[in-house]
């Protein structure tokens, strides 16, 4: 029987993060299967192909990049967000046509618009709706400025309008989270199925012989979405150490409204970061993520989670068992309760062991497993 022909589409690699790490186990799911997107880096490329090493006899992947990647070099590649809004008409100029049994995309916003490059059946991995687009607050959030506002309000009346436009010509629609599959249910009218993504939990493990210390941490990317300034508030508030290990547009801000009893490291290898998993009394989640591949890591180091209680942290924290729900609400309240909560946090009451089974259910095997099954039914069908 001749394997089903599957292409890959994602809408940008600019950078490697955890959609990136998905598309590699994508890669990995379907050997040889073309990837495309409009706009990329050789670097961010280097990283995926890393991720995505074939084992030994497997047929190498091809990346088809558009028109879009060379005006990208032009720029020196300084920002991509002036070429967002041409990503959508790149993305339905893809050379998909009838060439495949069905198409993959990785979406954020855009990707979607492929549906209309091909008339093969489609499954949308959504990492989430463009939560700028559809939610004014978030917007707010990360636009910074009038102009950028100005800028980000278009920009998410184009990615709505492409989004609805394309939900009904889907086949498929497989959501990251809980959280990701009301927003599909509440912004596109469609139910998804969700299928958590693949966390590296083989890079992280539990080390009996390090001991924890007197401190939380918080871990990731400093932009605006992540909140990490409700957390730098509470370590005020709970006269608790914080230690911030990360880089982004919002350092400088942060910075600003720390104390002395938070410490910033910057960016870190992983290695210093799977020290510090080992260390810190528990990670801080204070943002409302859409799934979060942060605590799953500090999970699978047995360490335990104190999360705001909404999005991706409803799926991976499980109170009592692998950290605790701080109850969501306006930006005083979380602080109180995550102020709180750190005060009467006690790590004894936690079983390492216990933490890290619950993370393996996270697994890269297991999402190329759950993943195969999806795509072989609506190929099927």
């Amino acid at each position: 029987m001749t394997p089903p022909r599957i292409a890959l589409v994602h809408e940008r690699f600019t950078e490697y993060g955890g959609s990136e790490a998905v598309v590699a186990e994508f890669m990995k799911t379907w050997p040889g299967a073309p990837v495309f997107a409009p706009l990329t880096t050789a670097e961010c490329l280097d990283s995926v192909r890393t991720a995505a090493a074939p084992v030994e006899g497997e047929p190498a992947t091809t990346f088809h990049t558009s028109r879009l990647t060379r005006a990208y070099e032009l720029t020196g590649q300084r920002s991509h967000a002036p070429l967002l809004p041409l990503v959508p008409a790149a993305l339905r100029r893809l050379p998909l046509a009838d060439r495949f049994d069905t198409v993959v995309v990785s979406h954020h916003a855009f990707a979607t618009q492929a549906v209309f490059a091909t008339d093969a059946p489609v499954v949308a991995y959504v990492h989430s709706p463009a939560r700028w687009a559809w939610d004014p607050a978030f917007r707010a959030r990360e636009a910074g400025g009038r102009a950028g506002r100005a800028a980000l309000t278009a920009l998410g009346r184009l990615a709505r309008h492409g989004e609805l436009r394309a939900a009904p010509r889907l086949a498929h629609v497989v959501a990251n989270s809980q959280a990701v599959a009301g927003r599909v249910r509440d912004w596109w009218g469609l139910p998804s199925t969700v299928v958590h993504p693949p966390v590296r939990i083989d890079r992280f493990a539990p080390d009996p012989t390090v001991a924890r210390e007197d401190f939380f941490l918080i871990a990731g990317r400093l932009v605006p979405y992540k909140r990490a300034d409700l957390a730098i508030r509470a370590a005020q508030l709970a006269g608790c150490r914080l230690i911030v290990l990360g880089e982004g547009r919002f350092r400088t801000q942060l910075e600003s409204v720390a104390g002395p009893e938070t410490t910033f490291l910057g960016a870190a290898p992983d290695e210093v970061l799977l020290d510090m998993y080992r260390r810190c009394r528990a990670l801080l989640m204070p943002g409302v993520e859409d799934f979060g591949i942060v605590p799953v890591e500090a999970m699978a180091c047995g360490t335990p989670v104190l999360a705001v209680g909404a999005g991706g942290a409803v799926d991976t924290v499980l109170p009592g068992i692998s950290g605790e729900h701080v109850e969501f609400g306006d930006d005083t309240a979380v602080v109180t309760e995550f102020a709180r909560a750190m005060r009467d946090f006690d790590p004894a009451s936690y079983d390492p062991a216990v933490i890290r089974k619950h993370a393996e259910s996270f697994s890269p095997g297991s999402f190329r497993r759950t993943m195969a099954e999806v795509v072989a039914r609506v190929t099927v069908s």
